[in-house]
């Protein structure tokens, strides 16, 4: 459940060249991303150069996921993160979910044996200290309301439970992150039209757009402490790739 007297804390402002109010957002995600599931994962391809999968794997061993622990993979997609943690904590352990249903088609392919769910990021239904794990790749950009999620997040946690959020950010020093807005902004959207659909083309110029707009990291890491987290921290890799984590007490 939320607390209705929380304070809102959305992930970036209305961006209204996609839609026109917050009331919006949710439907246009959902329906963005029930168009590219089919393609996500060559487009996730072109953007990652090859180093994703490897990179998840082992930011989720960081963080301590070990075999046998109960883990809820939030805004799974394709279940790129979902799979690693497959792959560490065994199939039967690992539930993804996703407001998206073809995404979680998708990921009921790349994954088998794995169960899904859709759900909205910010309601988790599911009984209380539930989960060692919660993950979340490169999504945070896409809920609604940063407060909401992470209040849910960390009553389905056991007591000592972990969250582990990959996301990208603005570049801290200017050169980079113009090279940035090229690469992912321009480029990335156009070989995405041409490997798969317009509608793939979309998705990244939103992607980037959501990125362009995002909150400082501090906001995000504000958020988790007040959410209840304890040990709250951001890594931070190659100036543009965090991976924020935190425990719940």
């Amino acid at each position: 459940m939320t607390d209705p007297m929380r304070e809102k804390a959305p992930p970036h402002p209305v961006l209204t060249d996609w839609y026109q109010k917050d009331s919006s957002r949710q439907t246009f995600v959902r329906s963005l991303f029930d168009r590219t599931a089919p393609h996500y994962d060559r487009i996730n391809a072109i953007f990652s150069l090859g180093s994703g999968r490897w990179f998840r794997r082992s930011m989720l061993q960081r963080l301590g996921l070990r075999s046998g622990h109960d883990v809820l993979d939030i805004a799974t997609g394709t279940g790129l993160v979902a799979r690693e943690a497959a792959a560490i904590a065994g199939r039967a352990h690992v539930i993804g979910l996703d407001m998206s249903l073809g995404m979680l088609a998708e990921c009921r392919k790349n994954v088998p044996g794995i169960a899904l769910i859709q759900a909205d990021a910010q309601n988790l239904p599911f009984a209380d200290a539930q989960f060692d794990v919660l993950s979340m790749g490169y999504a945070l950009r896409h809920v609604a309301d940063l407060n909401a999620a992470f209040a849910s997040w960390r009553t389905v946690l056991k007591p000592g439970g972990s969250v582990l959020i990959l996301e990208i950010g603005r570049a801290r020093h200017a050169l980079v992150q113009a090279l940035l807005r090229v690469y992912l902004g321009r480029i990335v959207p156009i070989l995405s039209g041409v490997a798969a659909t317009s509608d793939s083309r979309s998705l990244m110029e939103y992607y980037w757009d959501t990125i362009a707009e995002c909150v400082p990291p501090q906001e995000i890491l504000r958020a988790l402490q007040g959410a209840g987290f304890k040990n709250v921290r951001k890594r931070t890799y190659l100036g543009v790739f965090h991976a924020y984590s935190g425990t719940a007490p």
